[in-house]
């Protein structure tokens, strides 16, 4: 089992920054592909980005590249999401999840979840 939990969400005015957070606990995610989705109310949950634990490898939506970057923190087993340059369609429940294996964006291919941090961004 992994245990997922999320912080650093807020409210941002638009152009501004945030870095989300998602510590893992309950065993170790070296084998492990974790990302980062985001949902909005009456929408589907959507692939932001991904990023393959050992090799470093990243995968993200073209709606955040350049943008955004993934990345973790092996001794705190810590993810990590720098937001920059947001804008008001980046307004989402984002969650940290975690699956075996390789990075898809399919969110039901993604086993275990955090709760969320909510980030909104005014305009």
């Amino acid at each position: 089992q992994v245990q997922l939990v999320e912080s650093g969400g807020g409210l941002v005015q638009a152009g501004g920054s945030l870095r989300l957070s998602c510590t893992a606990s309950g065993r170790t995610v070296s084998s492990y592909v974790m990302g980062w989705f985001r949902q909005t109310p009456g929408k589907e949950r959507e692939f932001v980005a991904a990023i393959n634990w050992s090799s470093g490898y990243t995968r993200y939506a073209d709606s955040v590249k350049g943008r955004f970057t993934i990345s973790r923190d092996n001794a705190k087993n810590t993810l990590y999401l720098q937001m920059n340059n947001l804008k008001p369609e980046d307004t989402a429940v984002y969650y940290c999840a975690a699956k075996p294996g390789v990075i898809v964006v399919l969110s039901t291919a993604y086993g275990y979840w955090g709760r969320g941090t909510q980030v909104t961004v005014s305009s």
